[in-house]
């Protein structure tokens, strides 16, 4: 095996100042949901919203909880909208989006009505069990919240992506047979190997395998397709099938399990000290004014965890970096690939520590670089047999 050229490559200022602008955005976003959910609960104005939302529900409890969550969503991306188009202007700046405005804002309203629909049935849900059964909602809540997580993972492929995205079967038979068979020997059956048209939006390049069981399918953007080797894609779908192959999808499950347990029984917990200490206007656990600060509870529940979740995001994406290099002939492709997402996708090969560690999922292009080129070396002097 030829020797490994050191792959690591300097950002350049833009990748930088691109990176450092969306942690700002991210960081404004997280800062105005917070407030407006503190600032809903010590000013009164969520009991004021739910004295709205029944009149306007005619006094009928559940179309009333429909309506306060509507009012709640149109003021919450009221606020947000400046920040959204920000985001818009943001990637038009530098030329990482081919969208247009029109586009961009029709894709916004499917966004936002997707998110009520499913808003809807959450919330709605959430009050029933608190209705029914006040003692142990949260148990309960916490059964059917993971139900429909796990359905809405299966229907995501089939029912909410083609609703922003277009897909069509990969007509490149031999790229396909190839990718098939690298699916089956990680042993993994998918439904389908699709041509993902991300480039009527975006210049980005991503894969991915999505869905479970009947819905398990491969989605390649055309902006890779269009623009790496066929080895290159082995790659990157490689380390996609290493999640698989770890059982990272399972596990991720069980986690999402404990920690959404802890939550729900930490909801009710705050809840019930808040009516006994009489914090807020809701006096009832059943008031949906205080819905809220159940979202509260969840957004610093969320926030506190980041760090710990994404150290085992981490840990989990260095392992399907390893299948990747397993699996595949060589390590070259890998590297490329990783070179050409970090330059099209505008993306920091060299974080610093302390935003690696607190907002990144993955590990750094440096770091998985440089593990594939200690991988290279290893195979060099101790090649597989």
């Amino acid at each position: 095996m030829a020797n490994v050229p050191t792959p690591v490559q300097a950002d350049s200022p833009e990748a930088r100042r691109y990176n450092r602008i969306r942690r700002w955005l991210g960081i404004a976003d997280f800062a105005v949901g917070f407030v407006f959910l503190v600032v809903l609960l010590v000013t009164g104005w969520s009991g004021w919203l739910r004295d709205q939302a029944y009149r306007m529900g005619g006094g009928n409890y559940s179309l009333s909880v429909f309506m306060y969550l509507l009012l709640l969503l149109v003021i919450s991306k009221a606020l947000g909208i400046g920040l959204d188009l920000y985001g818009f202007r943001l990637e038009r700046q530098y030329k990482l989006s081919t969208q247009r405005f029109r586009s961009w804002a029709w894709d916004e309203i499917k966004g936002f009505l997707v998110g009520l629909v499913l808003g809807t049935v959450v919330v709605e849900l959430l009050y029933f069990t608190i209705r029914q059964w006040p003692q142990n909602w949260w148990m309960l809540a916490w059964l059917l919240f993971m139900i429909l997580f796990i359905v809405m993972a299966q229907l995501a492929p089939v029912v909410l992506f083609p609703i922003f995205y277009k897909f069509e079967p990969l007509e490149n038979e031999d790229l396909r047979r190839r990718l098939v068979m690298l699916s089956q020997r990680a042993g993994t059956r998918v439904r389908g190997v699709y041509r993902w048209k991300l480039s009527e939006k975006s210049k980005k390049a991503n894969a991915a395998l999505t869905g479970l069981g009947a819905t398990r399918r491969i989605i390649l953007a055309d902006t890779l397709l269009d623009n790496y080797t066929p080895e290159e894609i082995e790659a990157v779908l490689a380390h996609e099938l290493g999640h698989h192959v770890h059982r990272h999808i399972l596990k991720s499950i069980l986690v999402q399990a404990a920690i959404t347990l802890a939550g729900f029984w930490a909801a009710n917990w705050i809840l019930h000290y808040a009516i006994e200490r009489q914090l807020f206007e809701f006096v009832e656990i059943s008031d949906f004014a205080n819905l809220p600060l159940l979202a509260l509870v969840s957004v610093v529940l969320s926030f506190l965890l980041m760090p710990a979740l994404n150290a085992y995001s981490r840990f989990n994406e260095r392992q399907a970096d390893r299948y990747a290099l397993e699996s595949t002939a060589s390590v070259e492709p890998f590297i490329s690939a990783m070179n050409k997402l970090a330059e099209q996708n505008l993306a920091e090969r060299t974080p610093s520590k302390w935003v690696e560690w607190f907002f990144h999922s993955h590990p750094s292009i440096s770091r998985r670089l440089a593990a594939a080129e200690e991988w290279g070396r290893t195979q060099t002097v101790h090649p597989q047999v």
